[in-house]
């Protein structure tokens, strides 16, 4: 048996660390004298430790680290921590999409963005389309666009989308992706839609969405300068995205707001 101090160096973890595992049920002796309290743990011990200590540095959740460590499956075992590590990826993406949008918002001169006003026409399209939250947009997108790749073999034009208002002032709303096609078809929830006709104010953002919130914001001051007011639920235009080059600085979304003027003010 060994010691606590002398488990304490072989493990590299402190005496402190060693008995808040033990209290937390984490990691317990092999025995403890009940005359003097003092812990003793088997050489054996020593790889349960080690795990301990690495899931704990992960930010695994005690409950998890109790299940992990009490399934005698290893494919649960191994289940338990793939989940944990798919959550902390996705803290780690947002992380990612936080730092850019603040070095673009804090740069000291940022370039000004380029918008125009356009007027499209009515548009046939293939499209999805349903109500969605806005935090499973990307999912939802991804699994309606697969489907429309999959029906539509001659699109005329960008595929794009349109989202309303709702998803962005209440978090739940209409969001329709689509392909310009010729000959649309009903296959699944792949359905004909005519885009109506509509002016927009435009402005392309480059590269990731990580900081597309900015690109927004940007294009919602033009919006506000001119004097113009948001008609519609936005759009979106992927011109260049993960399906044309696997660079995400080539990438490129055209950003369009159905608008119309309020007031006199320069164009």
């Amino acid at each position: 048996m060994l010691a606590i101090g002398e488990f304490s160096r072989l493990t590299h973890l402190s005496v402190r660390t060693l008995r808040r595992y033990h209290d937390a049920g984490l990691l317990e002796p092999a025995t403890v004298d009940h005359v003097t309290g003092y812990r003793y743990y088997a050489a054996d011990q020593i790889p349960t430790a080690q795990v301990v200590h690495r899931l704990r540095e992960l930010g695994v959740p005690l409950v998890d680290v109790q299940r992990i460590l009490r399934s005698a499956d290893p494919g649960a075992r191994a289940g338990l921590v793939a989940e944990h590590l798919q959550r902390l990826e996705a803290e780690l993406d947002r992380t990612r999409a936080a730092v850019a949008s603040l070095r673009r918002l804090l740069a000291p001169e940022p370039a000004p963005l380029d918008v125009a006003l356009r007027a499209v026409p009515s548009t046939v399209v293939a499209a999805v389309e349903g109500d969605v939250a806005h935090d499973d947009v990307l999912a939802w997108h991804a699994g309606a666009t697969a489907e429309l790749d999959a029906v539509v073999d001659r699109p005329t034009g960008a595929p794009g989308g349109l989202y309303d208002n709702a998803l962005f002032e209440d978090g739940h709303g209409h969001a329709l992706v689509y392909r310009p096609t010729d000959r649309p078809t009903h296959v699944g929830r792949v359905h004909p839609v005519t885009l109506p006709a509509v002016e927009l104010a435009v402005a392309t953002h480059v590269g990731e969405h990580d900081d597309i919130d900015v690109t927004y914001g940007e294009l919602g001051a033009w919006v506000v300068a001119n004097a113009l007011a948001v008609a519609g639920p936005v759009r979106e235009t992927y011109l260049v995205g993960p399906r044309d080059t696997p660079d995400p600085a080539a990438w490129r979304t055209e950003i369009g707001w159905p608008v119309f003027r309020v007031a006199a003010g320069p164009a």
